[in-house]
């Protein structure tokens, strides 16, 4: 097991390139499930998460060759080979396993999800839409068992607002027979990722990324060649730590839309920002100013957003309020971020963040992804070393994150943890 090790204090200057999106990658690889012929995505990011999903899909019977972010998946040969256990528990995104399957073969047997916990996330919506396309669900000893003699069209509204269910459905529903409406669907940027892979493949898709998805089913899908948009969350984040702790930072492979609501927070901070069709330039900030944060279902501004945001609001001058709508128990960074000397108390689904205050350099612990990206960011703005455990859940997020914050000068590395550090992490 490794740590991560940044000297806190060295101004960020130069240019950070951005990988494809995590999240459209981890629902893009299990549609090609779906495919009859053989799928490339290019642009993948370098993350754990990708080498997962690829290992699961040669579980089932399928090819895959990975190499420079571009994946070559035959899927001809696969099976619904059961995955109740093994690499399912350990992302979220797993589930769209249920989806596809579901949609090409008719059944399908996939353990519950795991990945970062952040508080109940049911996949109620999910069963909810696979049920109503006609499958049978069951869970069966901590696996879910799908199964269906034929999938039919159906309309399904969605009581919540669901990024994995809307994916899960459009996966079940582009192989069923007749017309399929999602009302109530999710708009992220990775939604319309997922529905331009599909329709390449010969889907008959309309309305993604709006409230309604309406989608034709067909009898037939052909592989296709895709490329994976830009990494928005990794995008906002390092956005985020070059407000912190930066001089001038260009952040390049952006789609500046898909970053509205961060940049106009940013903005009301005293940030100055400019943009251009793919690119960001953040100078440095002279005394921020307090802004208060509610996330919201894009395109309000991000809960994965909301961790590595409070880390920047602690050197601002006020009090700020952050409010997560989305995960109740996204807070576990904040004792993280006490031990090294921020003035925050959390009550319910609020965070109260009391600026400014000089950090300090500490032993921290990443609980799950985001909050490793806050902890990063705080590390930058601290003062001496700052050690951070929990390595395992950044992996899982931010490709090549030593080298891509040491380029622009960060003061950053990783080291192999003793047996008593290892010891006192898996007890902790």
């Amino acid at each position: 097991m490794e740590k991560l090790l940044i000297e806190g204090g060295s101004p960020l200057r130069g240019t950070v390139r951005i990988g494809g999106a995590k999240n459209s990658a981890v629902a893009l690889l299990p549609a090609s499930i779906l495919a009859q012929s053989p799928v490339t995505i290019e642009g993948l990011p370098d993350i754990s998460d990708v080498g997962i999903i690829a290992d699961l899909l040669e579980e089932i019977g399928g090819t895959t060759s990975l190499e420079n972010g571009r994946i070559v998946i035959d899927p001809t040969e696969m099976v619904s080979m059961p995955l109740p256990n093994g690499k399912v528990k350990k992302l979220r995104a797993s589930y769209y396993l249920m989806g596809a399957m579901l949609g090409r073969f008719k059944k399908a047997v996939v353990g519950l999800p795991g990945g970062c916990y952040l508080g109940p996330r049911p996949i109620d919506q999910h069963i909810k839409g696979f049920e109503a396309l006609g499958a049978t669900v069951t869970n069966e000893q901590g696996a879910l068992y799908l199964r269906a003699d034929r999938l039919t069209g159906a309309r399904i509204y969605l009581d919540v607002v669901s990024v994995g269910a809307t994916i899960n459905i459009m996966l079940a529903a582009v192989l069923a027979e007749g017309k399929t409406v999602i009302e109530n669907a999710a708009k992220e940027p990775e939604i319309i990722d997922v529905a331009t892979l599909l329709t390449n493949m010969g889907a008959r898709i309309k309305g993604a990324g709006t409230d309604v998805i309406r989608i034709e089913g067909v009898e037939r899908l052909e592989g296709c060649h895709h490329t994976i948009i830009p990494d928005r969350i990794e995008a906002g984040t390092y956005i985020i730590m070059a407000a912190s702790a930066g001089e001038e930072v260009i952040i390049d492979n952006v789609i500046p839309q898909h970053l509205e609501s961060l940049i106009a927070k940013l903005r009301e901070m005293g940030a100055q920002i400019d943009t251009s069709n793919d690119q960001l330039q953040i100078s440095k900030m002279v005394r921020p100013t307090a802004v208060d944060i509610k996330t919201l279902v894009y395109p309000g501004f991000a809960t994965d957003l909301q961790q590595p945001f409070t880390a920047l609001l602690t050197q601002a001058n006020g009090m700020a309020v952050i409010t997560d709508t989305i995960y109740s128990a996204r807070f576990k960074h904040i004792d993280e971020l006490r031990r090294m000397g921020a003035n925050v108390k959390v009550e319910g689904s609020s965070a109260m963040i009391s600026g400014p205050v000089t950090l300090q350099g500490a032993k921290v612990r990443a609980s799950d992804l985001r909050a490793g990206a806050c902890l990063v960011s705080a590390g930058l703005m601290a003062e001496g070393v700052t050690e951070i455990s929990g390595l395992e859940h950044i992996d899982r997020g931010y490709e090549n994150l030593v080298q891509k914050l040491g380029s622009i000068g960060a003061k950053i590395w990783r080291e192999k943890m003793n047996e008593a550090e290892i010891k006192h992490y898996q007890n902790s």
